[in-house]
C-alpha cells in the first residue's frame, strides 16, 4: 500500500485493533508548516489535533515519514513525520506528546 491509498477514516489496523490510543480534539486552526528540505512555510488548517498528532488541510503530496515542523498557536514549534496522506489531507504524527487545549485557549490581545 502506498502513502496515497490509506484510508485516514479507518478506524482500525492490520490487527484489528484501534490505530487510536488517544482522544482528538476537532477544530479549526491555522497554523504554519514547513517539510523538511524546504524553506517554504505553508500556512495550514489544522482540523483535528490530539496530544501524539494532527490532521491538517494540505495540498501537497508527501511520503510516509517525511519530517515536518509546524508552529501552533498557544504551543509553539513542534515536530513531527507524515503518518499518511491523501488528496487534501495529511496526517501528522508529533515526535513528542503536546497538550491540545494549550491550542484552544483564547489569544488576548493586552494592549
Amino acid at each position: 500500500m502506498d502513502s496515497f491509498s490509506y484510508d485516514p477514516s479507518s478506524k482500525a489496523d492490520d490487527a484489528g485493533g484501534s490505530q487510536r490510543s488517544r482522544s482528538r480534539d476537532s477544530l479549526f486552526l491555522m497554523a504554519q508548516l514547513r517539510f523538511n528540505g524546504e524553506t517554504t512555510v505553508r500556512e495550514v488548517r489544522v482540523r483535528n489535533l490530539s496530544e501524539g498528532g494532527l490532521m491538517v488541510d494540505c495540498t501537497n503530496v508527501k511520503d510516509t515519514g517525511t519530517p515536518v515542523s509546524l508552529d501552533l498557536r498557544g504551543i509553539g514549534e513542534v515536530e513531527g513525520k507524515v503518518a499518511w496522506c491523501t488528496e487534501g489531507r495529511i496526517g501528522i504524527a508529533l515526535d513528542r506528546p503536546i497538550d491540545p487545549k494549550r491550542a484552544r485557549k483564547p489569544v488576548t490581545g493586552k494592549r
